[in-house]
């Protein structure tokens, strides 16, 4: 944010974040109705900014299933703008500081980057497939339900106020970081799930039972970013203070790979201890996976061995299920032809071309007659 111009840059940063939150919920009612009047509504939102009196409204709370049974709360549209707006601010200031191998919610990283450096890792540990090195995977309980609000925000502030900028409105930025940290989604919101939905969901996992400044909501996006400068300083006691050369870590995903096992067992002690004392967080005790590497590890969606990764179950099963589901259609268009494909597109890039030829092939589906399947089984098309 700038001083200059009366905060002209301000306005101009808004509506850059209005664009980019409507990339993705452009066509949700909420995101439609800001859109009607999209100008004066940024304007209004700029007004409320520079005047310190914007406040985040009501939030929509609602369980999904796929690919695992979570809470999400959705921002009202108006919040989702000022959402883009700090990621915009913060994620280069940040991003300096994130090591290479945190792949969460980063440019040109993601599942499948990660899914990639930790078989490089394998290959480059073992030198080849040729020696032996042990892989360890460990996760947090709870982890965006057992974020501490206090913590992050001082990260976050650490962060803000050693920018050099001299145009930088650190005062601005603060006050829209505090509001968005501390607010409590569930104060207010709109249930769109039934209360029977939330069986069968651990406690741990509900910001309805998180402690007080506990917790950020799954859905936002500035939780994202949240949750990589939350565990950032770790990363790098990973790195540096126990000096663990292969590891990566997606949200709290953890991989490590090392030729030494004991050394690896020894340092999940250090680790609980670190994340306990300095983050209050608790590694989950029943996922500490430690095994040599050409056993393999899942990770991220699939199974990564020596030399080749497989689908994982849920892939597999969440494919079948939409063929099913496409089969028990009386009609069959183009919707079925982007499912196919998403899947077809996501596999393709592991060693699964009988997997995928047997899940189209293998069964008389009747839609198959409506379709053109490539060579290859990476795509499908509607027939003419």
């Amino acid at each position: 944010m700038y001083k200059r111009d009366n905060n002209q840059q301000l306005l101009i940063d808004l509506f850059r974040a209005y664009f980019g939150a409507k990339k993705n919920k452009g066509k949700t009612a909420n995101a439609l109705a800001f859109a009607v009047s999209y100008e004066k509504n940024i304007i209004e939102l700029y007004e409320d900014i520079i005047n310190y009196r914007y406040q985040i409204r009501s939030s929509v709370c609602f369980i999904v299933n796929k690919p695992v049974k979570r809470e999400i709360f959705a921002a009202d549209f108006r919040d989702r703008v000022v959402h883009h707006l700090l990621f915009n601010y913060l994620n280069p200031l940040f991003e300096r500081s994130f090591i290479k191998d945190s792949y969460s919610c980063r440019k040109g990283k993601g599942t499948s980057y990660g899914i990639k450096r930790v078989s490089h890792f394998v290959r480059s540990c073992s030198e080849n497939y040729q020696k032996e090195c042990w892989i360890m995977k460990l996760d947090i309980r709870g982890y965006f339900m057992s974020i501490d609000r206090n913590i992050l925000y001082k990260k976050i502030e650490k962060i803000v106020n050693s920018t050099k900028n001299p145009a930088f409105d650190k005062n601005l930025i603060l006050y829209l970081i505090h509001l968005v940290v501390f607010n409590d989604p569930t104060i207010g919101c709109i249930f769109r799930s039934q209360p029977e939905d939330w069986v069968g969901l651990p406690k741990s996992k509900s910001l309805f039972h998180s402690a007080k400044n506990k917790g950020l909501p799954i859905g936002n996006l500035t939780s994202q970013l949240c949750a990589n400068v939350y565990l950032n300083q770790f990363d790098h006691f990973i790195k540096e203070k126990l000096g663990l050369k292969y590891y990566g870590r997606y949200v709290d995903d953890m991989v490590f790979v090392c030729r030494d096992k004991d050394f690896l067992k020894n340092s999940i002690s250090e680790i609980k201890k670190y994340l306990k004392n300095n983050l209050g967080l608790t590694l989950h005790p029943r996922k500490i996976y430690l095994q040599k590497f050409n056993i393999g590890i899942p990770f991220l969606g699939v199974f990564i061995k020596p030399k080749r990764v497989y689908a994982g179950r849920r892939i597999k099963n969440n494919f079948i299920k939409n063929l099913y589901t496409i089969e028990k259609k009386k009609t069959f268009g183009m919707e079925d032809i982007s499912v196919i494909n998403s899947y077809l597109g996501m596999m393709i890039n592991y060693n699964t071309y009988r997997l995928r030829r047997k899940l189209l092939l293998g069964f008389n589906w009747g839609f198959v007659k409506n379709i053109c399947i490539a060579e290859n089984i990476g795509k499908v098309n509607l027939k003419m």
